[in-house]
């Protein structure tokens, strides 16, 4: 969300329930669209409705970063073998 923004609204009956309605800009502002699941939380002074966005699964790799750098040389990472930039290459 790019800035705070407030606005006001009316409660309505939706059947036997009640229903708030959210503008189009303010529900874009919100990343929120026609079927988006929020969460709506019961708080000091009114309610809190968030996004509800599950977390996502990290991807499990087989080899750790220091499993894979483990023992790894100048040698090893064949450092000898970069090429030196030409004077003209490294810019002004």
């Amino acid at each position: 969300m790019t800035e705070p923004a407030k606005f006001t609204t009316t409660i309505q009956p939706w059947g036997n329930s009640l229903g708030l309605r959210i503008t189009r800009p303010l529900g874009d502002m919100a990343r929120l669209k026609k079927g988006s699941k929020v969460t709506i939380e019961v708080v000091e002074g009114g309610l809190l409705v968030k996004s509800h966005t599950p977390a996502k699964k990290r991807l499990q790799l087989p080899y750790t970063e220091a499993e894979l750098v483990s023992g790894l040389t100048p040698s090893r990472a064949h450092a000898d073998e970069l090429p030196i930039p030409l004077s003209g290459e490294l810019g002004p």
